[in-house]
């Protein structure tokens, strides 16, 4: 047989392949059924195949979520298969490519690792949450049913939530457990008090019916009214007995109340149709008032006023839905003769007067010193000065205005 070579293998005479690599030559098998070149052709097959199976993994690495533990077996058995490879070719290559998968696949192990390590920071601010908020309802809640309904909200998003180390897993879990039982502690407890709470309630609203039963012939409006409101009070701070206690005696106590107001109310329209009587009267009295508006003459109002004043208190109590209207019009007549008494007082005090003309005098004096300032403060140039004097002048006229106007009301 004659011999046959290639850049990466020869076949000598007696058939014998070998292989070069950086570490020289091996024998990678032997031919004896044909032409070397077909030896060399057949093994060069063989490297082919690892290489397209290495192909396959790095397309694997590269294009799926493919495990960093099970990529590294992969990568383990191929470089086994590349060492010990009965194939010509450069198998030399071929464990650099694998090497570089290797660093690759540890990239991907640091960044499996990362979110594996976020995913449990998250997971334990999550877990973390849910017992706080566990832990409240535990303390604080008293609404029964949204509470233990929250509960097992509450271990649902536990289970769905990513699992952390196990330490802190079961100190969690454990917190959450004790809450849950405290929870339904809490709440046997208060059931097994609201009996007895209710009973009180009824035997506390029994004696407020009787009560108010006593009450329902009372013609003191007044005072009833105002016990009947204290019932009321004590009726809400009492609680809740039974369903069916609890509507038997709110009737009989609304019937009570009911039964007096309405007395009350019969005996009030009476007495509006006679008070009604008196705003009559009151109208006629405000008609003549009236009349002393606008004043003009001060003293004349006043002493007719005394007079409307004492016809109004002798005319007698009016229905209460004409009261504030009747008294408002009064009122107006009262503070309009009262306006007039002042102003007819300011405009004859001479102290006031002799301040009203000291004003207006000082104001005058200090516009005409403003002026002289800022004519000198435009000769020379002085732009700020001229500002400030402009912005004095300005407020002492308004101010000399309305001084003057108060001293015309002396004349």
């Amino acid at each position: 047989m004659s011999s046959a070579t290639d850049p990466w293998g020869r076949v000598d005479e007696d058939g014998t392949v070998y292989v070069r690599t950086s570490d020289g030559e091996r024998v990678v098998g032997s031919w004896q059924a044909g032409a070397p070149d077909e030896a060399l052709a057949y093994f060069k097959r063989k490297y082919d195949s690892l290489a397209t199976e290495i192909g396959l993994l790095e397309q694997r690495v590269r294009t799926t979520d493919l495990q960093p533990a099970q990529a590294q077996q992969s990568i383990q058995r191929l470089r086994e298969a590349v060492t010990e490879a009965h194939a010509v070719g450069d198998l030399d290559a071929l464990a650099r490519r694998l090497d570089g998968l290797t660093e690759q696949v540890g990239r991907r192990r640091e960044e499996v690792k990362a979110r594996r390590e976020h995913a449990r920071h998250e997971a334990r601010e999550i877990k973390e949450r849910i017992v706080a908020e566990a832990e409240r309802i535990a303390v604080e809640e008293t609404h029964w049913k949204n509470g233990g309904e929250r509960l097992r909200q509450l271990v649902e998003e536990w289970k769905a939530a990513d699992r952390i180390d196990r330490p802190t897993e079961t100190a969690l879990w454990k917190r959450l457990s004790s809450a849950r039982n405290a929870f339904t502690k809490r709440r046997k407890v208060y059931f097994a008090t609201l009996d007895d709470q209710r009973e009180e309630a009824r035997r506390e609203k029994e004696r407020l019916v009787a009560e108010a039963e006593t009450m329902t012939g009372s013609t003191d409006w007044g005072e009833t009214a105002a016990a009947y409101r204290d019932l009321m009070r004590r009726w809400k701070l009492a609680g809740r007995a039974g369903r069916d206690a609890e509507e038997d005696l709110w009737a009989r106590f609304k019937g009570a109340q009911d039964t007096f107001f309405a007395a009350r109310s019969a005996a009030f329209a009476e007495r509006d149709a006679e008070l009604r009587v008196h705003a009559e009267e009151k109208e006629k009295i405000l008609a003549e008032a009236e009349r002393l508006v606008p004043v003009r003459d001060v003293r004349q109002a006043r002493q007719a006023l005394r007079a409307v004043q004492e016809r109004w208190e002798a005319a007698g109590m009016v229905p209460r839905d004409q009261r504030d209207r009747l008294e408002g019009r009064l009122r107006k007549i009262e503070e309009a003769v009262r306006t007039a008494e002042e102003s007819e007082w300011r405009r004859t005090n001479p102290e006031a007067r002799a301040r009203a003309e000291a004003t207006v005098a000082q104001l005058r004096n200090s516009i005409e010193q403003l002026e002289k300032r800022l004519e000198k403060a435009r000769t020379a140039g002085r732009d700020k000065d001229v500002r400030d004097a402009e912005e004095a002048l300005s407020a002492r006229r308004a101010w000399l205005e309305e001084a003057e106007r108060t001293l015309a009301e002396f004349s």
